[in-house]
């Protein structure tokens, strides 16, 4: 099996507030979208992110275990302080509770936002070689 990710997908209680959210507040841009069910958003070269309708996903895959926040993060770097701080009032503004930038002991820059479900960002800038690694 080679060592990859395919696809990030994350079950969503109501698609339609799910897309304004990303598509019309964070303005990303679908790559496939069935109105219904799913909204496919390329978020690396050989990366989808997919935001599944919820009731559609437990059809297929069985209910996840337990409520409360995902223990899952979802990483976005990029390469200023500057940029963390306004991703996240962007964020803050589409009304994503927000988690606010700060240094950490590593020598980075990060902070969170959580999407209307719950699913936490984090935003960060990361300056090593493997924080570069990742970025466009």
């Amino acid at each position: 099996m080679d060592q990859r990710i395919s696809f990030l997908t994350l079950a969503v209680r109501d698609l339609a507030a799910t897309r304004a959210f990303y598509v019309d507040g964070l303005g990303w841009t679908p790559e496939f979208e069935d109105g219904e069910e799913v909204i496919m958003i390329r978020a690396g070269e050989r990366l989808i992110l997919s935001l599944w309708d919820r009731a559609a996903f437990e059809a297929e895959v069985g209910s996840p275990a337990g409520e409360g926040v995902p223990p899952v993060t979802i990483a976005h770097n990029v390469t200023t302080t500057t940029e963390v701080d306004e991703i996240l009032t962007l964020a803050g503004s589409l009304g994503a509770e927000v988690s606010p930038g700060q240094a950490r002991v590593w020598g980075g820059y990060t902070g969170y936002f959580a999407d209307p479900d719950g699913f936490r960002w984090e935003i960060a800038m990361n300056p090593s070689p493997l924080g570069d690694s990742v970025l466009p």
